[in-house]
This record gives C-alpha cells, sequence and structure tokens, in this order.
C-alpha cells in the first residue's frame, strides 16, 4: 500500500478500527499533522493515492471520471480492510454521497461535515467559519453537500505566500513557517470581517499542523479533519469499558 509517512501506516489492531483514507495525487511533504503522515493519527490508517486526481484539478473541477476513481479506490481500501472511509480534500464534499452510496461502510470525506454541528454547539449570535485553501473554488454547491449554510463566512489562502501555492502547486517543499503565517493571516482576518464567527472550521486537510497556532492567537475552537476522523473513528469500533 501507498504510504506517506516513512514508518508506514499503522497496522490495525483486532481491537481497533482502521480508516482508509482517499490520497490525492501529491508530493508535497506530509509533516505531523497532515492527513498523509501516519503519523498524525493514534488509531490504524490505510492509505490510497487516487492516480491522476491533482490538488488544483480536485479542488477546481471533480469531473465523472475522477469520481469513478476515487469510487474504485474507496473500494480497494474497504476491501484491505478499512472500517470506514474518508479523503484528503474538503472540497470532495461534493462527492459524499457517491461513495456513500457506493460503499458498505461510513464514509466521512470532508471536515466542512461539521460545520451544521459546530453552528449548533455555539452561543447565540455566533457562527462557524471557514478557513479554505482558495475562496473562489469553494462553492455553495460544496457547502450544501456537506450540509453547511451557504451563507457561511469564508475566507480563502489565495493572498498568502507559501500554502496555496505550495499545495494547490504541488511543490516538493513546503516552508512550514511561512504556512503558519499565511494561516494565522487568513485566521485573524476571517474573525475581523465576521466577527459572529465564533469557531472556525479549517477545510484543507493539509492545516491541522497549524490549528494549535490558531486556536491560541485568536482564542476561538478550531476544527479540522483531524478533529472530524477522530470522532468518526470512535464510533466505528467503540472503546470497550471492562
Amino acid at each position: 500500500m501507498p504510504t506517506h509517512n516513512p514508518t508506514g501506516e499503522n497496522p490495525p489492531p483486532p481491537d481497533r478500527a482502521c480508516v482508509g483514507i482517499l490520497m490525492l495525487d501529491t508530493r508535497f511533504p506530509r509533516i505531523p499533522g497532515d492527513i498523509g503522515n501516519a503519523d498524525t493519527w493514534p488509531f490504524p490508517v490505510r492509505y490510497k493515492v487516487v492516480r491522476g486526481a491533482a490538488p488544483g484539478d480536485v479542488v477546481r473541477a471533480c469531473g465523472e471520471q475522477t469520481t469513478a476513481r476515487f469510487i474504485a479506490a474507496a473500494h480497494d481500501l474497504v476491501a484491505d480492510g478499512a472500517d470506514g472511509i474518508t479523503s484528503s480534500c474538503g472540497f470532495l464534499s461534493l462527492i459524499q454521497a457517491q461513495l456513500a452510496d457506493a460503499l458498505a461502510v461510513p464514509v466521512a470525506v470532508s471536515s466542512l461535515m461539521q460545520v451544521p454541528l459546530i453552528n449548533r454547539l455555539l452561543p447565540p449570535g455566533k457562527r462557524a467559519g471557514i478557513v479554505t485553501i482558495e475562496k473562489l473554488s469553494l462553492s455553495e454547491d460544496h457547502l450544501r453537500a456537506a450540509g453547511a449554510p451557504p451563507d457561511t463566512p469564508i475566507i480563502g489562502l489565495e493572498g498568502g505566500r507559501e500554502f496555496n501555492r505550495a499545495i494547490l502547486g504541488n511543490e516538493p517543499r513546503l516552508d512550514v513557517t511561512q504556512s503558519r503565517a499565511d494561516l494565522l493571516t487568513a485566521g485573524a482576518n476571517l474573525l475581523t470581517h465576521h466577527p459572529e464567527v465564533g469557531a472556525i472550521v479549517l477545510e484543507c486537510t493539509n492545516m491541522p499542523p497549524y490549528a494549535a497556532d490558531l486556536q491560541h492567537a485568536l482564542g476561538v475552537p478550531v476544527y479540522s479533519i483531524y478533529t472530524f476522523v477522530q470522532w468518526f473513528q470512535g464510533g466505528l469500533r467503540p472503546r470497550r469499558f471492562g
């Protein structure tokens, strides 16, 4: 199986659920906290790269042929022992329904699916906002597919120095310090322009390494694919007590 971590995928113990992760076809570094680094996860994971599914292509368009490749890869992961399926791109909320219809295991494809729940958790007058890799490409269709209100506040990283360029350009190097600065600037701008935002949802699965910095700097909860898949995995095979 393909892996994005020198130590390999986490083998599934018999009493712990394994999450299958559909990976875009990438070459940028998978640092700790990134969905593609197996050490990010405190439970077993298996990876399957969807060949030809480059970051820029999936963010800006996901046609029928690409969707079919994701479905085929998901079937491979299930055959290899995955108890549930997620993905390495929040924009794949558009194919959540197709994947769920095609598979016999639960599917949690996008961190954006947390938005409606988070809205119910927040005090009156507060709502979730989204930090995404590219605002222009995140449409109302993506939000509706995730169950999120179409008027959810969104800010993108198009104007940053590093993160958007390196990830969407699929560059072999990533400046982590500059990427962190991009996330902090975007988060601050989101709260400045939308003071009603009481929590942030990170669309991009490469953003969790910076979530703690965002929460510390802005003082609001920060949710990501990491928080979503932790919850998701916990129900696939619940911990036995006693």
